[in-house]
C-alpha cells in the first residue's frame, strides 16, 4: 500500500491515501479545527472523504435494466447485498500528478457487467478552498450507465449548524433504499433555516438543492458547493460528523 501524501498551504492541510483515493483528513490551520472527520484508512471508509465510483449508494436488487438487458452488478466485499458505492473506494489508485498544492490520482477498472472506465480524481488546494474534480471515461465498446459522487464526512458537533435549501426528499425505506418522494420536510430533515437537527440516524436524499450548503462552527464557516441537483445526507447518532454527498 502506498504511503499517504500530505499537502498544505497557509489555510488548509490535507492527507491523501492512494488506497481508495481517499482524503484521510482536512483541517483548517488558522482555526486549528478539522473540516473533515480524520481517519487513518485502516479500513474502508475510515477517512474524511472517499469517491463513489462507478456508482453511488445502492441499486435495488443489485441490478438494473439497460437497453432491454439486465445488468447484474458485481458483488462487494464491503456489503453482502449491494455493490455499495461501487469499488473505487476499495481500490488502489495510481498517483499520476503531484505538486505543492495538487495531487492527481487515476483508476482503471473493468467489470463483466459492462463497467469499463478510467477515473481521474484531482485534489487541489486553492487558498482557503479545496477543489475536487472527478472525471470518468467509459472505454468499453458497449454503452454503459454510470453514477458517482463524493462521500465527505464533515466535522459536526452540537455547537455546529447546517443550512441548505431543498424542496423535497426521498425518505429511507428497507435496505436503506428510497421510498416515494415527498414535498414536505419533517422537522428532523429540514435544514432550510439552519440547525443542528436531531442526534439520530438520518439517511435521505433531497431534491431542489441549490448547489450550496453551509456548516457554521463557533470558530469558522465551511461552505460546500457542487453542481448536482440532488444532495444525500447521512448521519449517525453519537458521531461527530454529517455526510453531505
Amino acid at each position: 500500500m502506498a504511503a499517504a501524501i500530505s499537502l498544505e498551504n497557509t489555510h488548509l492541510r490535507m492527507r491523501i491515501s492512494p488506497l481508495g483515493g481517499a482524503l484521510l483528513s482536512l483541517e483548517s490551520l488558522p482555526f486549528a479545527v478539522p473540516v473533515l472527520r480524520p481517519g487513518e484508512g485502516k479500513t474502508p471508509g475510515d477517512c474524511g472523504l472517499f469517491p463513489m465510483l462507478p456508482l453511488a449508494n445502492r441499486v435495488a436488487g443489485n441490478r438494473f435494466w439497460l437497453s432491454g438487458q439486465v445488468v447484474l452488478l458485481p458483488d462487494s466485499r464491503a456489503d453482502a447485498q449491494f455493490f455499495l458505492h461501487g469499488d473505487g473506494w476499495l481500490a488502489e489508485w495510481d498517483v499520476t500528478g503531484l505538486s505543492d498544492q495538487c495531487c492527481t490520482l487515476q483508476l482503471r477498472r473493468r467489470h463483466a457487467c459492462g463497467f469499463d472506465y478510467l477515473a481521474t480524481l484531482d485534489y487541489r488546494l486553492n487558498g482557503p478552498v479545496l477543489e475536487i474534480a472527478v472525471t470518468l471515461q467509459h472505454l468499453g465498446e458497449t454503452p454503459m450507465l454510470y453514477g458517482g459522487g463524493l462521500h465527505p464526512f464533515f466535522h459536526f458537533t452540537p455547537q455546529s449548524r447546517l443550512q441548505f435549501c431543498a424542496s423535497g426528499y426521498w425518505p429511507e425505506g428497507p435496505q436503506h433504499l428510497p421510498l416515494v418522494w415527498q414535498n414536505h420536510l419533517p422537522p428532523q430533515a429540514d435544514f432550510n433555516a439552519g440547525s443542528y437537527g436531531d442526534d439520530e440516524w438520518l439517511n435521505i436524499c433531497y431534491s431542489g438543492w441549490g448547489g450550496q450548503a453551509t456548516i457554521l462552527h463557533p470558530q469558522m464557516r465551511v461552505t460546500l458547493s457542487a453542481q448536482p441537483g440532488w444532495l444525500m445526507l447521512f448521519r449517525q447518532s453519537g458521531e461527530p460528523f454529517v455526510c453531505l454527498e
